[in-house]
């Protein structure tokens, strides 16, 4: 349609100056040969774009193959990490059975420290009280005049009127009981013999010296140890209870008292 157009605009444009025939036939050659130059534009073109998908193509297919060995390697790696990761784990894991086995071994080491520490301190007890008893009246001389040690036993006849049977029982445990005077007034002392006084031991000595009162006989608490903390002293004052440690008996009332 092109073609014809154009020839049809060559034949009107020198039909004048060639005449009909002669400007037909040149119109005809004219057109003929524009339009195998368009043809052959036309032609060229597919190839050039031809060409140029293919090479696009083999781009493309070059950038796929790079992709694919990246993903290839991208999974190697990642493979790896996941493995590594396993092994951290694992070793994480022993370490931590590790860890709870120590933790382990470590209670079982304190609970038989502590066994230890029990049973030296009731050994340290028991010597305490048997060598506090030996020496009652040389270590509570100036305080117990002419004292004597007694066994809780001996008075047995003397409480059992007045007490219930759990407090002859209760009396009877006492650790020392010794009679003499105090301030020539007689007086029994009563009381408990342990290596660290704590108030437990002051509410045992001042417990049983209630019921030798209630028993119509007259008795002061004592406490017997080697150390004591100030607190404990602090509530043997208020209970009445006095405290014999480390080789002294401890004023009743302190300067700052009063």
């Amino acid at each position: 349609m092109v073609a014809l157009m154009d020839t049809l605009s060559i034949f009107e444009q020198f039909r004048a100056a060639l005449g009909e025939e002669k400007a037909k036939v040149f119109a005809q050659t004219l057109g003929t040969m524009i339009e195998e130059a368009k043809n052959a534009a036309t032609k060229d073109d597919i190839r050039l774009l031809r060409e140029s998908v293919d090479v696009n193509a083999a781009r493309v297919d070059a950038a796929l193959a790079t992709l694919a060995e990246r993903m290839v390697e991208l999974t190697v790696r990642v493979d790896a990490l996941a493995e590594a990761q396993l092994r951290t784990e694992a070793r994480v894991d022993r370490l931590e059975q590790a860890v709870e086995k120590l933790a382990e071994r470590m209670n079982q080491l304190t609970a038989v420290v502590e066994k230890i520490v029990i049973r030296s301190d009731r050994h340290e007890g028991t010597l305490l009280e048997l060598k506090f008893r030996d020496r009652l009246p040389s270590y509570l001389g100036r305080y117990l005049r002419r004292a004597k040690v007694l066994q809780p036993a001996d008075l047995l006849d003397e409480v059992e009127a007045s007490l219930e049977s759990a407090e002859v029982d209760d009396f009877l445990r006492a650790d020392v009981l010794a009679q003499g005077t105090v301030n020539g007034e007689p007086t029994y002392v009563i009381g408990e013999v342990s290596y660290t006084a704590d108030a437990s031991d002051v509410e045992r000595a001042a417990r049983r010296a209630a019921l030798l009162r209630k028993a119509s006989l007259p008795a002061v608490g004592l406490v017997a140890c080697e150390a004591v903390h100030p607190e404990t002293v602090a509530y043997a004052r208020e209970q009445g209870v006095r405290i014999w440690a480390d080789g002294m008996l401890l004023a009743e009332r302190s300067s700052r008292d009063g």
